[in-house]
């Protein structure tokens, strides 16, 4: 399966570069030339062309400034870790006079790349020193490493929670909702000094079983050996990761498509008529929107068949019985940890209920410690990214991280 994208992909790559070679002309040699209507129209199916199509690429966070107080203050990213499977980028702030609050924020590993909570950063970065889960494609890691399954993404969690050392917040997006809860529940725990002051889960399936949308009973009318022979390839001989078997970003990406294919086609359509309009602001922001949609990245074959099974199909943390390491992972442990669970009222990748249902496993939290806000008006990404995200529901961030200090 893989090997034929490949080769679907080659085949096509010609016609992309022609594409892309009569844009870059225009904008060299002809920048009047759209004054035309028709070699407006022709310039629009080209940029068209050439947007449709799967990038395995990792877009940049591009943050070079945020305010702070009354100033802009220059940000600069660096490698605060680095392990075989996902780095830990850290936002330096150099001219904050005082300290920040660290905040962990786990991206999703899910078929896009850690820069799609790109606002979600760009705004915590405002009153916090950030750092970000960067997970790595999986194509481009050799099985030299190893494998890296749901208890590695977990241990991972957990090792860079304490490289931000004791005082720290965690924040975590969708699909690490749930190992991040185990996560802190291990080093609850352990009393390991590094655990988290605040714990924020976002849009996060941590019981399945509540409201189930479209995405849960895509994974409960399968099986769990049919997802393995359907959506698992290997990767290509080109690639450092040769051999190692995979669930491909394209096919991720195929499914979120699927899902709404109708919009899709729509705002190509909008792009295209933007262009041919000569509204090159209009466009600019669809063309943005669809360079980060379609970079996506492969994940490992272990990691993707152990979330199916443990966190979609059987709900284990949810009943209790999810094992780390040999050990039942048991929530009740977390007792100092302040809980924020935050759902969208329009979710349809994770219906109300499914992030709340956090707070019924936090059994030793007193009342205090424990929040949840239900956003009006929003569905999966508006969680994270956008006005309501900017203006509504991150100050329920922030006013917890200042309360727990």
């Amino acid at each position: 399966m893989y090997a034929a994208f490949q080769a679907f992909s080659d085949v096509m790559e010609p016609s992309r570069r022609v594409a892309r070679g009569m844009l870059e002309l225009r904008d060299r040699f002809f920048p009047d030339a759209d004054q035309n209507d028709w070699v407006r129209r022709f310039h629009a199916l080209c940029d068209g062309y050439t947007l449709a199509s799967v990038i395995s690429t990792r877009p940049v966070f591009d943050i070079k400034a945020v305010p702070v107080g009354n100033a802009m203050v220059p940000v600069r990213e660096e490698v605060a870790m680095s392990l075989p499977f996902g780095d830990l980028i850290h936002f330096a702030k150099d001219a904050v006079e005082m300290p920040q609050p660290k905040m962990l924020v786990v991206a999703p590993l899910s078929g896009h790349y850690a820069t799609l909570l790109r606002h979600t950063v760009e705004v915590l970065l405002r009153d916090h020193d950030v750092y970000v889960t960067d997970w790595r494609h999986a194509r481009e890691v050799p099985q030299s490493a190893g494998r890296f399954g749901l208890e590695d993404y977990t241990d991972y969690i957990i090792a860079f929670q304490r490289h931000l050392g004791p005082h720290g917040h965690l924040l975590a997006v969708c699909q690490p909702c749930v190992p991040a809860l185990a996560a802190v529940a291990i080093m609850a725990g352990e009393r390991d000094p590094c655990q988290p002051r605040t714990m924020t889960l976002m849009g996060g399936p941590i019981d399945v079983r509540e409201a189930p949308t479209v995405v849960n009973e895509l994974a409960r009318a399968n099986s769990f050996g049919w997802f393995e022979s359907n959506l698992i390839s290997r990767v290509p001989a080109r690639y450092p990761g040769a051999g190692r078997r995979v669930y491909p970003g394209f096919l991720q990406l195929t499914a979120f498509m699927s899902m709404n294919p109708g919009r899709h086609f729509e705002q190509f359509r909008r792009f295209y008529q933007a262009l041919a309009d000569g509204r090159e602001g209009d466009a600019a922001k669809i063309r943005d929107f669809y360079i980060e949609y379609f970079s996506v990245l492969d994940l490992t074959a272990e990691f993707y068949l152990e979330t199916i099974d443990r966190v979609f199909q059987r709900a284990l943390l949810a009943k209790g019985e999810l094992m780390h390491r040999g050990k039942r992972v048991d929530c009740g442990a977390i007792h100092r940890t302040a809980l924020l669970t935050v759902e969208g009222e329009r979710d349809d990748i994770c219906g109300v209920g499914q992030t709340a249902a956090a707070h019924l496993l936090c059994t030793s939290l007193r009342p205090h410690l424990k929040r949840h806000h239900l956003q009006p008006g929003v569905g999966h990404y508006g969680v994270f990214s956008g006005s309501k995200w900017e203006t509504q529901i991150y100050p329920q961030v922030r006013n917890l991280v200042l309360a727990m200090g």
